[in-house]
């Protein structure tokens, strides 16, 4: 079979159309002025760069002293630099970036919460990286003139430490009123003549149950181990304070790429002899920080959010990404022990994966963010009754049936094709409807012929540059249909990302490295 892979020249010079269509090749303007993304001295380069204080470095605080320690940029742009110096050393099998690798490694576990003497919501210190705010439940207490708990404010919608709690006096003597104002969200909720006697209508926790889940997502649980009439909060200003969580997807994107090293290491004689040391060492930190989410996994190829664990969906099921990003780990650790418990639950994922896929018009796969079938998808009520309700902190929710995104999509590919390869779950067709779905739905050309990508998995809006730079992250594909590196490489052409420019300063600079990488992997 003849080798149809376009070269890079060819590349410079394709419209869209023909990178989709794989045929002739026509004239399209060149947008590269000096940069080669499928070089290896640009990946290098901006490597450098980022070692000299890229956002996401381990060393950066990562407590409650600083916002972007707290919001997983570890997972979020660490991960990714350490994913690409992986690819790096698949395509140009030098030690160098291994040897980066340990670097890196080496100080993002030395941030666990375990090394660093720090706990979750639930006071447990674990070998993993907690995160609160913006993600988890943001937690405001109500005190009386003598500092005693009286309501605790419970704020589910992300961003919870952007708003501010006012109590002032109410129109009758023995209540109280509330306005919460966050200004990330925009979003205001006042709450006039509220009462701290169960047996009132006003009650508090009552009436806000009522409303819930309302624009903050806000609920109140009575802190008095014996409620009584009469009581009433300080009146002022009271801030929400966001409790901390391990988050599976978190762990998964940080461990994959570690656990891909042992696997390296171990599966080569040779380096065996120069990086055992360290393979057996970071096969043991994954291994711990897999088992951190045990209690979250569940037999059907899924994780869940317990009920009680501060978020806005616990008791529900975890997106369909953030389960199989752990599972990129699993497939890891299931090649590099054989462990027959990682096997079965790579498979699992697989067959939970596979059944959320279906066919569209063109033999491409579609699928949801949320799991369909699951609650969050198809909706869920509040039972009147906090203690017998789905959720604690979301009573109600759903439907949300959005398809997924081209970002969050691109890890649902990445585990599809690494159990794929390692023989644990899906088949070839499934690996070539994947590709469609990227050359058919994703890849687009926009008004005036240009290179494009829409924001899902169906095909729907056009995305700004921002998404482009997404693109390679799906290059696991690229082995099934060759149009796959085309188009992204058309689009790097097209919009010229770097360090320097469109605030990749800011968390994208990780996601950089890592398509840069996988731009040279899959040239």
């Amino acid at each position: 079979m003849p080798d149809i892979r376009p070269t890079r020249r060819d590349v410079l010079r394709l419209t869209t159309a023909g990178a989709i269509a794989a045929t002739g090749l026509t004239g399209l303007p060149a947008y590269a002025d000096g940069i080669d993304y499928t070089a290896r001295r640009t990946f290098d380069d901006w490597d450098r760069l980022f070692q000299q204080g890229g956002p996401g470095q381990p060393d950066q605080p990562n407590d409650n002293t600083n916002r972007d320690g707290r919001s997983g940029m570890l997972a979020w742009s660490q991960s990714y630099v350490l994913l690409g110096l992986v690819r790096m050393y698949e395509k140009y099998r030098d030690t160098h970036y291994l040897d980066r690798l340990i670097d890196n490694i080496d100080q993002v576990l030395s941030v666990r919460d375990s090394e660093r003497g720090v706990t979750d919501y639930r006071g447990l210190s674990l070998p993993a990286w907690r995160a609160d705010h913006p993600y988890t439940t943001g937690y405001a207490t109500l005190a009386d003139s003598n500092g005693q708990p009286l309501l605790d404010l419970r704020e589910a919608l992300p961003y919870a430490e952007d708003t501010t709690i006012t109590v002032t006096a109410g129109t009758r003597g023995d209540t109280f009123s509330v306005q919460l104002v966050n200004t990330f969200v925009n979003r205001t909720v006042s709450l006039t003549d509220l009462s701290l006697d169960p047996a009132s209508p006003d009650y508090a926790v009552s009436r806000i149950y009522a409303a819930a889940p309302g624009p903050l997502q806000l609920t109140a649980i009575d802190r008095r181990p014996t409620p009584r009439a009469g009581d009433l909060p300080q009146l002022g200003s009271y801030q929400m304070h966001c409790k901390p969580v391990i988050f599976a997807v978190h762990t998964g994107m940080i461990t994959y790429p570690i656990a891909s090293f042992a696997r390296i290491v171990l599966s080569s004689p040779v380096l065996r002899r120069r990086y055992l040391r360290k393979a057996v060492e970071y096969l043991i930190a994954c291994r711990e920080a897999v088992a951190v989410h045990d209690w979250e996994y569940r037999d059907g190829g899924y994780l869940i959010w317990p009920k009680g664990q501060p978020l806005a969906y616990d008791g529900c099921e975890q997106p369909i990404n953030q389960s199989v990003g752990l599972g990129q780990t699993l497939v890891e650790l299931a090649l590099a022990t054989g462990d027959r418990e990682y096997r079965r639950k790579v498979a699992a994922m697989g067959r939970m994966l596979a059944g959320q896929l279906t066919v569209d018009a063109g033999d491409a796969y579609l699928w949801h963010y949320w799991p369909s079938g699951g609650h969050i998808y198809d909706g869920f009520v509040k039972t009147g009754d906090p203690a017998t309700d789905l959720s604690i902190f979301t009573p109600s929710g759903g439907p949300a049936r959005q398809f997924e995104d081209i970002s969050h999509g691109a890890i649902d590919v990445e585990f599809a094709v690494r159990a794929f390869r390692a023989r644990l779950a899906f088949t070839g067709q499934d690996m070539a409807r994947i590709a469609r779905t990227f050359t058919q739905n994703v890849a687009a050309t926009d008004a005036d012929g240009l290179p494009a990508i829409h924001t899902t998995v169906a095909g729907t809006t056009l995305g700004a540059a921002s998404v482009a730079q997404q693109a390679p992250r799906w290059m696991q594909a690229n082995a099934w249909d060759p149009q796959v590196h085309a188009h992204c490489l058309a689009l790097y052409n097209r919009y010229q990302p770097t360090p320097e420019r469109d605030g990749q300063q800011a968390i994208g600079f990780g996601w950089l490295l890592a398509n840069v990488a996988y731009l040279n992997w899959a040239r």
